[in-house]
């Protein structure tokens, strides 16, 4: 029941694997180095159109793209970790609010940040666009420290306070993004206690360390 996980270092392949060492689950890594565009070659393409990381192949032989949906797929997969509370627990709508934005709000800011001359015929714009991105991006790490009720406590890190879940996988990583390692422990506390908490899993550690290392 081996996964197999396309991915670089410092990607968004990154919340995947550890999910994947939470769950315990074998798993094939290939590398896709992303400096290199080796997403966007034709070998990669034919697994994913899109031409991004990371992807997962089932077991089953299933194709998941996008980092989100992987997620959710893992923890349909393995109830028995506990990465999300089971519906209706409260804790799991707000796990999937504060992933979903994360998502959807952070990863176009993070593409316009390092493609920027993809969103404007104009060179000239590229920079502009650039450092409007990154100030979006943090904007949003601020909301979140602001609004999603995080504690920021040693006996209560996580999203769902004492609880661990995914989402604390995904948000810790992708806080970090975009120079998020130096800004955010003055600006966002709470987000900083989170991501420590993180870091400290066993399962995590060590995967954390291959993809952020020092």
């Amino acid at each position: 029941m081996t996964y197999i996980l396309y991915g670089d270092a410092g990607s968004g392949s990154g919340p995947v694997e550890m999910a994947l060492a939470e769950i315990g689950a074998p798993v094939e890594l290939r590398a896709v180095p992303f400096a290199s565009g080796a997403q966007l070659t034709a070998e990669y393409r034919r697994i994913n159109p899109m031409g991004r990381i990371p992807t997962l192949i089932l077991p089953d032989g299933t194709v998941v793209t996008e980092s989100l949906a992987i997620l959710l797929t893992l923890v349909d997969r393995h109830p028995e970790a506990g990465l999300l509370p089971a519906p209706p627990d409260p804790g799991r709508a707000r796990a999937l609010r504060w992933m979903t934005l994360a998502a959807t709000e952070g990863y176009p800011h993070v593409t316009r940040a390092d493609f920027p001359e993809r969103f404007s015929a104009d060179p000239a714009h590229a920079t502009a666009i650039r450092e409007r991105a990154r100030a979006m991006y943090r904007d949003l790490w601020r909301l979140v420290e602001a609004e999603a009720g995080l504690a920021g406590t040693p006996d209560a890190p996580f999203l769902l306070g004492a609880r661990f879940s995914v989402a604390d996988l995904y948000l810790a990583m992708l806080s970090r993004w975009l120079g998020g390692a130096d800004w955010l422990p003055g600006a966002c506390p709470k987000l900083t206690v989170l991501g420590q908490a993180v870091m400290a899993r066993p399962a995590v550690a060590p995967v954390w360390a291959r993809h952020w290392p020092g």
